[in-house]
């Protein structure tokens, strides 16, 4: 059993728990880090797919309206490249050869550096808390996602917990696994996670605004007893 709640720690119209509240909206940045946040944004990849995927699709359409006499049945009959295209590439061949080339390296290029965008780990961002010529406060973004797991972890009700800061530095963001336990009130997890765990990150980073996703599993399933 799993729920996924995003609890961004912001005022927000509707209100934590879907109440309404008077409170100024967050700025804009913050709510997509609010996104990030629950998960992973693709939305890049998919409109790049989706444009690709049309303009094929227009391609392909022309191509059959062509093939089936609508742009005329004189033209349905002759090749699709025009004779005189034809002419200037058997001209040219060996120009058009090195432009057919570089045309695929460039493709092989962008779809390399496509696949290794999309596969690269997420960025956890350190936190630089204070700069001064004599001192350098940073907060790392493995130590602080430890230290609230540990945080969440010694609640009531829960057995276990992970956390994971995501984002940037600038606009950081905190995904919280929890694994309560089958005793545990749920509410009650709720309720002191938002109000202490996420509370006590927030201020310790002096953030104003911090966005987390809280996850939560069973940590257990209560078995019966085996007899010997």
């Amino acid at each position: 059993m799993s729920t996924t709640t995003d609890t961004p720690d912001t005022p927000d119209t509707r209100g934590t728990r879907g109440t309404p509240t008077t409170a100024a909206a967050p700025p804009r940045r913050v709510l997509r880090s609010s996104r990030k946040a629950v998960a992973r944004s693709a939305g890049g990849d998919r409109f790049w797919l989706a444009l690709l995927g049309l303009v094929l699709l227009t391609a392909g359409t022309l191509a059959a309206l062509l093939g089936f006499g609508v742009f005329g049945a004189g033209r349905a009959a002759r090749p699709l490249l025009d004779p005189m295209i034809v002419d200037a590439l058997r001209t040219q061949q060996q120009l058009w050869r090195w432009v057919a080339i570089a045309a695929g390296v460039v493709l092989v290029v962008l779809g390399l550096w496509w696949a290794v965008r999309s596969l690269r780990p997420e960025r956890r961002p350190d936190l630089l808390l204070e700069e001064n010529p004599d001192t350098t406060l940073l907060v790392t973004a493995g130590a602080f996602a430890e230290a609230v797991a540990d945080r969440a972890a010694g609640l009531p009700g829960v057995g276990r917990a992970r956390a994971r800061m995501v984002g940037s530095a600038g606009t950081p963001a905190l995904r919280l696994t929890v694994w309560v336990t089958d005793e545990a009130d749920v509410a009650e997890v709720c309720r002191r996670l938002e109000n202490e765990v996420v509370a006590e990150a927030r201020d310790s980073l002096g953030l104003t605004h911090l966005p987390v996703a809280v996850r939560l599993e069973l940590d257990s399933v209560t078995h019966a007893p085996r007899v010997a």
